[in-house]
């Protein structure tokens, strides 16, 4: 059934409303806060019939109707405005996000700050994945005689090293010659994706046991418990401050996936792989905890590249135009340091 524009302003008002106080919406307050032009007589028996249509849903024995997941969904395809975030606020994102980056690790975690800060949800931001990333140089650094530092830059700009103990010393002149032969044969090659044939030629320029295993290690990384590395959530307990949250057993299900962070991973793995905002409401969300809540999320790029994932969850009744805003803004800002990041290495 196509809605009208009566219906849809009505529809429009009820989510708004709910957004804002979190009770159901009666047909009074409609008439009397909205001043739709209509009898609260009309207004009933138009939500009634919305109601019938699957838009909305009356909660026990209220007199008052809130959005289904039918209506945010309609609500955000259709009816919803864009928030646009207030000029200085997004400068200030900018500023606050690229403060941070000499470490990219500390400008994504960072994000993640922000985005809980700017939404009042709570915020995940999903890290490059290991396989995601490309070499960029390899260093080895002699600590003493007997411990090398081994070090993997790689773009997006990430670093990861290891200390490796040698049974016999090395001279800070081999390993110089062994970083460059490294950095040559690896640079531009996908970190997690070496071709046998390549660590052939590795094995003939270390002729080290040690520090083959741990460079081989490094490369090789993409175990799962690695990804869940890479992801950063800020203002996990934001969920309780929402009223639909007070159950304790509902609330508890959530926090226990957000402290584990598998089941979040899987599903961040899951969505937001293309350009621009995906927004996942209630029923749609494949794991049960999360059947009260919405995902907004966004991916965020290197080179034209997808990269990572963020975004925020909160309950079903969340204001999805100023989450989309904040969270647009956000992945724009992680594409672009990025991008700088990965300009400055040329």
């Amino acid at each position: 059934m196509t809605l009208d524009e009566r219906k849809m302003q009505i529809l429009r008002a009820i989510v708004t409303d709910y957004i804002n106080t979190a009770e159901p919406v009666g047909s009074r307050t409609l008439a009397r806060k909205y001043l739709l032009g209509i009898s609260p007589a009309t207004i009933r028996n138009e939500m009634a019939d919305l109601e019938e249509i699957g838009y909305l849903q009356q909660p026990h024995t209220s007199a008052g109707r809130i959005p289904s997941d039918k209506g945010y969904r309609f609500y955000v395809d259709v009816l919803m405005d864009h928030h646009l975030l207030p000029l200085e606020t997004a400068v200030t994102i900018r500023e606050t996000i690229r403060s941070r980056q000499r470490e990219i690790e500390e400008a994504i975690h960072h994000a993640s700050y922000v985005l809980s800060y700017l939404t009042n949800y709570t915020a995940v931001v999903l890290g490059p994945m290991p396989h995601e990333r490309i070499c960029e140089q390899i260093r080895l650094v002699s600590l003493d005689p007997c411990n090398v530092l081994l070090v993997l830059i790689t773009v997006p700009r990430f670093i990861e090293n290891q200390l490796v103990e040698v049974a016999e010393p090395v001279a800070p002149g081999e390993l110089e010659k062994i970083s460059m032969a490294l950095t040559e044969k690896l640079q531009g090659i996908a970190w997690g994706v070496i071709p046998q044939d390549l660590i052939r030629e590795i094995r003939e320029i270390i002729r080290r046991q040690e520090l083959m295993e741990a460079l081989l290690q490094m490369l090789g990384v993409s175990a799962r418990e690695d990804r869940v590395d890479n992801l950063y959530l800020e203002g996990t307990t934001r969920i309780l401050d929402q009223p639909e949250f007070k159950d304790l057993e509902k609330a508890r299900a959530v926090l226990g996936i957000f402290e584990g962070k598998q089941m979040l991973l899987e599903i961040l793995e899951g969505v937001a792989r293309e350009p621009g905002v995906a927004v996942s409401i209630g029923q749609e969300n494949r794991r049960d905890e999360f059947k009260d809540c919405s995902f907004v999320t966004a991916s965020y790029e290197s080179g034209g590249r997808v990269v990572g994932t963020l975004g925020v969850i909160g309950p079903t009744r969340m204001d999805y135009s100023r989450a989309i805003s904040a969270v647009e803004c956000v992945a724009d800002t992680l594409s672009e340091l990025l991008d700088v990041l990965g300009k400055r290495k040329k």
